[in-house]
């Protein structure tokens, strides 16, 4: 009988690789410590069969796939194409920039109909929505670390249409908030999330 342990292992290592991911990257998709990932790489350990099937659905391949000592067909195993990635950045791209184009409609409208308040502020209320659709869009398909700079920019700019909506002497305080608001988010990047197996 076949040992699964370094079969197991040079297929989550050749996996990792072929999508330039350190073990450290993967841990983080898979919500792991990089400890486990490194064990179960050195064939120390083998994961469990909720998390392999969680390992083959993150590289598109079958649980048989990993547990395959020779593979049928001898392609390369699947890596998030270029083409993939491309069409990921443009839907979010578009997404993004449907909020500046409703941001230019309200403007039009609100031009033609004189409305007498600074209709150029819709753009700086736009800034905050397209930093929440940027952090929906990073949450699903980007890395961990832009989630807390697309943050940092959510909370500065709903500080800044705050000090844009009101011109008052003393509304430059309100960008105090943004200070204990900037230190809780850079100790929530500090954490990681980590199950020990």
């Amino acid at each position: 009988m076949v040992d699964i342990k370094p079969v197991l292992a040079k297929n989550i290592i050749e996996l990792r690789k072929s999508n330039n991911w350190t073990q450290t990257e993967l841990a983080e998709k898979l919500n792991y410590s990089d400890k486990a990932v490194s064990k179960w790489e050195r064939a120390e350990s083998v994961p469990d069969i909720a998390v392999l099937k969680e390992i083959a659905d993150l590289f598109e391949v079958s649980v048989d796939y990993l547990l395959e000592e020779e593979h049928a067909d001898k392609k390369t195993p699947p890596v998030l194409s270029r083409q993939k990635s491309r069409n990921r950045f443009i839907i979010a791209s578009l997404s993004t920039m449907l909020v500046f184009l409703i941001a230019t409609i309200t403007f039009v409208v609100l031009g033609l109909l004189s409305v007498s308040l600074p209709i150029w502020m819709v753009y700086i209320y736009a800034l905050p929505a397209a930093c929440v659709v940027m952090i929906v869009f990073n949450s699903l398909w980007g890395k961990r670390f832009w989630n807390f700079v697309l943050i940092t920019l959510l909370v500065w700019s709903i500080l800044f249409s705050i000090y844009m909506s009101f011109p008052k002497d003393n509304i430059w305080l309100i960008f105090l908030i943004g200070i204990p608001a900037q230190i809780i988010i850079l100790l929530w990047g500090r954490l990681k999330k980590i199950r020990f197996k």
